[in-house]
């Protein structure tokens, strides 16, 4: 269920019926057709282990599931919107960054800390971003949003992307995130966002970096 481009910051999805997809609550601009909008109590295809999970996390953002026949306009709070294709691959993104996504899509919850070990959770604390990001998985589309738009860049073995805590959007591949810091201890006292926190994506796939560092 692709979703088209109207302009930078809305799209629109076609409904049709026997599927349906999930999109943030608000997040409904207008529609056309028979279309039914209810708040979402599953999780999405993950399941109430799913929810729970993010509940948990502190991750859960509210959703409704729309289904019906038609077609329905996206867009939240004026921000840029960036689609994204997955093609049985796995996509992390932050809860708060989703607009909408295929309902065929499996969602869940991926620990960052995991992977960044003390300084995923210094991310956690220090950054505001969440220390657990969504995972959505399988074929279908996904828009997300951002703040001045999303730029694409490739991670590579060769070449590891920093990004900005605040700035990261969502990453796709075989990539690990740990979270280093650029400046000393003394240096980040105080400090809430800003180039003494990097993230830093190795391995293969691409990361989606918004045109600023403010918080959704």
């Amino acid at each position: 269920m692709p979703f088209t481009r109207i302009n930078s910051k809305m799209v629109e999805a076609q409904v049709v019926p026997g599927q349906r997809l999930f999109s943030q609550r608000g997040a409904m601009l207008a529609y056309r057709g028979q279309v039914a909008f209810t708040p979402n109590v599953q999780g999405g295809r993950g399941g109430i282990g799913s929810m729970i999970g993010r509940r948990l996390a502190g991750e859960a953002a509210p959703l409704m599931t729309v289904e019906g026949h038609g077609s329905v306009m996206f867009g939240h709070g004026g921000h840029d919107v960036h689609c994204v294709d997955l093609t049985g691959d796995t996509l992390y993104v932050e809860a708060d960054r989703l607009l909408a996504f295929d309902g065929s899509l499996r969602q869940g919850t991926m620990f960052m800390g995991s992977q960044g070990g003390v300084m995923g959770v210094i991310r956690g604390q220090v950054t505001g971003q969440g220390l657990f990001t969504t995972t959505l998985q399988g074929h279908g589309a996904v828009a997300v949003m951002a703040h001045g738009g999303v730029i694409e860049l490739p991670i590579t073995p060769q070449r590891p992307v920093h990004v900005d805590p605040q700035a990261y959007v969502a990453h796709r591949g075989d990539v690990r995130n740990k979270l280093s810091t650029a400046l000393g201890w003394r240096d980040m006292v105080g400090r809430g966002s800003g180039e003494a926190f990097q993230l830093e994506l190795s391995g293969q796939g691409t990361v989606y970096v918004q045109a600023s560092e403010e918080k959704l």
